[in-house]
């Protein structure tokens, strides 16, 4: 990976092939940088696979379900190229041939988390990898908060399959209700007693996911439904 390379930019309604509305304009980033032979724009629908980056064994085997039977539909697998849920979404599209699309926390020229170079260089050169940030920028915490942001703003649903009370997932779990896309959680999850924030999502339109289909199923009404759903 060039340290000093420079990467085009592009706006998010570039991405997304449409204007914004009021609420995407407000929290879109005005810049955004790519690098991948994936077209512009992106191709529909796409859906985020995120959740604890230490994650169960059997957080990791339903990460993998469920992006198996979305690549299966034609669904581009979005995630952020951190350790746990999101490797296995990215790694799960790459194995079984359908499109990722990696959304980081660093601008393109840097790897976070380091183990995942390998992985954030074959996205590069096979898929696509986004970032609001430019080369040169000086990466902090803050700055993964708001690139699930923006990819809760590229994804049409977001399935968080496991996450703890203070996981980082949440935040896109709140941003994808907030702009008033589809957000699923894990069945598993819902039913945990041990843990507060699923129950205050559903409270606000948040749903369990029983069976993938539920999230084909709910979809956007624009996108096409697999012939299995028609």
């Amino acid at each position: 990976m060039i340290e000093d390379m420079e990467y085009p930019d592009v706006q998010l309604m570039e991405l997304l092939g449409r204007l914004l509305n009021d609420i995407e304009s407000k929290f879109a980033p005005k810049k955004i940088f790519c690098e991948g032979p994936m077209k512009l724009p992106l191709p529909c629908p796409r859906v985020s696979i995120i959740g604890s980056r230490n994650a169960s064994e059997q957080g990791l085997v339903e990460a993998k379900e469920i992006s198996k039977r979305l690549i299966e539909n034609n669904v581009t697998i979005v995630s952020g190229l951190a350790k746990g849920i999101d490797t296995v979404g990215h790694k799960t599209a790459i194995k079984y041939g359908g499109k990722t699309i990696a959304v980081i926390g660093t601008p393109l020229n840097k790897v976070y988390p380091k183990e995942n170079a390998e992985l954030q260089d074959e996205i590069m050169k096979n898929h696509l990898v986004v970032s609001q940030y430019p080369v040169g920028h000086n990466t902090t915490p803050k700055d993964f908060v708001l690139r699930n942001r923006t990819m809760a703003l590229i994804s049409d649903a977001t399935v968080i399959v496991e996450a703890g009370d203070s996981s980082g997932s949440l935040h896109q779990g709140w941003e994808t209700l907030r702009i008033g896309r589809p957000l699923f959680i894990s069945k598993s999850v819902v039913h945990n007693d041990k843990l507060e924030w699923p129950g205050k999502m559903i409270k606000y339109g948040a749903m369990e996911l029983n069976e993938p289909s539920d999230i084909l199923e709910n979809l956007p009404s624009d996108i096409k439904m697999p012939e299995i759903f028609q």
